[in-house]
């Protein structure tokens, strides 16, 4: 009884001062933009997001609790934004879970159609999490739009996100009719990871000539390179919250399964061979990024010194379906 006593009343304890703790290194590290309207509620948000995962990683290490079911748990608890005039089907595809979304309004003829994929970085993100966007872009486009519920980590790796992309739009396109929804106007669209699965997905349905052509791609700040983290926007904004450059290698580590003490290789181009970076430079420098006027100069790709284990350790994202 003793020792239970003790553990609640030094819980507290602890919980706060993890806490201060992550504020800390939230003041140390984070870079607000000065020209956000609201400041503080991204600080908020970001300072929390921060705080939840270091939770869950000390969790992970207790083996508790996988750092991401312990994010999933969290975010379940988070309410649905409704929208009363947007019609919200739950269905599966197969064995994914998928979510229509259309107006409620009739329509005489067939909608356009969009195919969602969410962000997380495979870690959170949720059909429920991203329900409000989506009707949104149904209300806002009077669209048909199929949200994607893709499996996860802890228990699902690369490529099971992008087969699950893959197969409920494959689905969804041989079937436009029964969904009401136009042939000749259908869009992928994604964040964050779902923006990566749609630049993958995108090629592969081009291959299949007998589906619907896709007519546009919508990528919302994409990672389409796991191989060049000098260009501008990782030097630029890796302090930036929500998603700072080491909460998006965290991700990417877990989800390809790489060893993070690979980071600083990877981070200062270590593990480029020379050979592959002069072949593949054309589209993985900056070099054909056009200037836009008053933007900030970049500093110079300067790879470091090629280490061999490291390349050997993650040469599987020079294959084009990690890189797109």
């Amino acid at each position: 009884m003793a020792v239970l006593w003790l553990l609640l009343a030094g819980l507290p304890s602890f919980l706060v001062g993890v806490f201060a703790w992550v504020l800390i290194q939230h003041f140390l590290t984070t870079e607000i933009p000065s020209t956000l309207k609201h400041p503080v509620k991204l600080w908020f948000i970001h300072g929390m997001l921060l705080y939840v995962v270091t939770l869950g990683n000390i969790l992970e290490k207790l083996r508790i609790c996988a750092m991401p079911r312990f994010l999933q748990f969290l975010e379940s608890l988070m309410p649905i934004k409704k929208d009363p005039n947007v019609l919200v089907t739950d269905m599966h595809f197969g064995t994914i879970p998928v979510r229509l979304l259309k107006p409620k309004k009739a329509s005489s003829q067939p909608r356009r159609g969009i195919i969602f994929y969410h962000g997380g970085g495979a870690l959170t993100g949720s059909l429920d999490r991203y329900q409000s966007l989506c009707s949104l872009l149904a209300s806002e486009t009077d669209s048909v739009v199929l949200m994607v519920g893709y499996r996860k980590l802890p228990g699902y790796h690369h490529p099971v996100l992008i087969n699950d992309c893959q197969n409920a739009s494959i689905y969804f396109l041989k079937n436009l009719a029964s969904f009401g929804v136009d042939p000749s106007r259908v869009v992928l669209c994604g964040e964050s990871i779902g923006g990566w699965a749609v630049a993958i997905v995108t090629q592969a349905l081009t291959c299949i000539p007998s589906l619907p052509q896709i007519k546009a791609q919508i990528l919302i700040c994409p990672l389409v390179n796991f191989i060049n983290f000098q260009l501008p926007s990782h030097q630029q904004n890796k302090n930036v919250p929500l998603l700072t450059r080491d909460f998006m290698f965290m991700c990417m580590c877990k989800y390809l399964v790489i060893d993070p003490s690979w980071k600083d290789a990877i981070l200062t181009g270590s593990a480029i061979p020379l050979d592959k970076w002069k072949k593949y430079r054309k589209w993985l420098s900056y070099d054909n990024i056009p200037r836009r006027p008053g933007s900030q100069d970049p500093q110079p790709e300067i790879l470091g010194p090629f280490n061999e284990a490291a390349y050997l350790e993650t040469k599987h994202t020079w294959n084009a379906e990690l890189s797109p």
